[in-house]
Formats: C-alpha cells, structure tokens, sequence
C-alpha cells in the first residue's frame, strides 16, 4: 500500500473528503471538483483553516482578490485564492461575479461613497490593494462598477507599482498587531511584507516560512550585521521584517503590538531572548542589489 502523500494545506486545494480536479493523480481523495471562479465583495474577509468563527485567523482576503470556491455549504466557502494561492475557509457571503479590475488601492485604506462629495456618509472602507473596475471619471472621484465613489487620488493603474516597496511598508507605521491581518486596521509581520511587496509589482507568498524559502537571495551576514540596504528582509523562524537603511528594522510585533521601527540590533538582541531565537537568514531581492 502507497504511503499517503503530505501536502501543504495553505496552499494545496485537498481535504480528507475532497480535493480539486486539478489535483487528481497527484492527491488521493473520494472526490474531486473542478471548482468555480468568484470575487469577493466585502471590504475584508478572514480566511481559516476550519469552517468556524473561532477558528484562529490564518489569513485574509481582500475586496476584489478571485477565489476558485470547491465547496460552499452552511454559510463557509472554501477555496483557493489567486493572488497569492491560499488555501481556506471564509464567508460565503463574500463572493460575487467576477468582473475585470482596472485599477487598485494604492492607499492604506479609502473610503467608497455613494456620490461626488466627500461630505455624504460613506459606503464602506476599502484597504490598500483593492481591486476595482473603474467605469468613468468625475472629477476628482472615479466610479466603481456596482459600488460608488472613490477620491481618485488613492488609485493607481492595474498595471502601474510602487518603485519602493520599503515605501509602501513604512506607510503603516504605528498599524495595530493583527495575527493573520494584513490590512491598516491589523497586520502582521508576513502580512506587512506581502501588500507592501504586491504594491511593487512583486508576487509574494503569504506566511513567513514561504517568503524565506521563495524571496530574493540569501546574503552573508555576521554579528556586526554590517552591510544591509534599505529593502533587505530580515527573517526569523516564523518572524519577519524589512529594512529601512542599513541600521534600522520595520515590522509588525506583537512586542509593540503594532508596526514599529527601532534599531535592528536591538530588535535582535531581545527576539533572540524573549521569542523567535536568532536570525535564520537575510534575504535581498533583485531589484534592490
């Protein structure tokens, strides 16, 4: 008899009870389907790794990011999201048609109204990398297809990204510590560096242990951590955090409870004593060498 083969449940769309057809022959399940594309449509969802609300959150999804659902039942959707190819449970109430994106949020958070005046009580708060599809310009607002007004100040081009992600990372300063968050209302270290990075045109992974496997390249440090630039990522087993010169550490903690900047020695000095041991490797990417 074969051993059963291990997969990686962010990011493989495979259960017990069921699996995606893109996955047969390569995982064993009683059942496969081939899945539905959607969009979702609230300004944030949780996404988790079981179909309960005290579930711990895992991730989140964001207005416009599409979904391919394989199971919708009791309210939970569960499915594997594009951008970023996580895998998980969420509100079934989130989805909607697909449609095509124009443009995104290029802000920490904006608000949709349902007219020309930023004086009419808002529709909802979008966080930065929404996806909307723009239908015409008024102004100084433009027009979401289906949802109202945004300042079209805070919206870039679908096409167009960030020169500096480091920028884009410093812009939540000060954020509230959200384990699983990766909006301005709460965020956490891999969450930071994701939509900072993904505001640059990069596609990063989700959790910490795949951005060290899959970003950049491994650079020699030493003790002295002489050496660092601005956008180098710094890891430890299950933390991260970004550069901001070649002394100076941004991330998201739950020391500080928020997103905070201080010295990287003595961000070093205390995670090695007090939680995610020494750092495990430094990583810089191609556009910053």
């Amino acid at each position: 008899m074969n051993a059963p083969v291990s997969y990686d449940r962010r990011r493989t769309p495979a259960r017990s009870d069921l699996a995606a057809e893109c996955l047969r022959g390569k995982v064993d399940a009683p059942r496969y389907v081939e899945g539905r594309l959607w969009r979702i449509v609230h300004e944030v969802v949780g996404v988790r790794g079981s179909p309960a609300m005290d579930a711990g959150l895992d991730t989140q999804a964001i207005f416009g990011e599409r979904v391919r659902v394989y199971e919708d039942e009791d309210g939970w959707a569960w499915g594997q999201f594009e951008r970023d190819g996580y895998v998980g449970y969420f509100d079934a109430t989130a989805l909607a048609e697909p449609e095509t994106p124009t443009h995104r949020v290029c802000v920490p958070r904006t608000f949709i109204y349902p007219g020309l005046s930023m004086k009419l009580p808002i529709v909802m708060a979008l966080p930065m990398g929404a996806e909307v599809e723009i239908v015409s310009l008024r102004g100084d607002f433009a027009e979401a297809k289906n949802i109202g007004c945004i300042w079209a100040g805070h919206l870039a081009p679908f096409d167009v990204f960030e020169s500096d992600f480091a920028s884009v990372a410093e812009r939540f300063l000060h954020s509230p510590y959200l384990w699983g968050g990766k909006t301005s209302m709460g965020l956490d270290c891999s969450g930071l560096m994701q939509i900072s990075l993904q505001a640059a045109g990069v596609s990063a992974p989700r959790d910490t242990d795949m951005q060290a496997a899959e970003l950049g390249e491994a650079i020699a440090f030493d003790d002295s951590l002489s050496g660092l630039r601005r956008g180098d990522l710094v890891f430890w087993k299950g933390h991260v955090g970004v550069m901001r010169d070649e002394r100076t550490l941004l991330h998201a903690n739950g020391h500080h409870m928020m997103v905070a900047s201080e010295p990287l020695r003595e961000a070093r000095d205390r995670i090695l004593a007090k939680s995610f041991g020494a750092i495990t490797t430094i990583r810089r990417l191609a556009f910053n060498s």
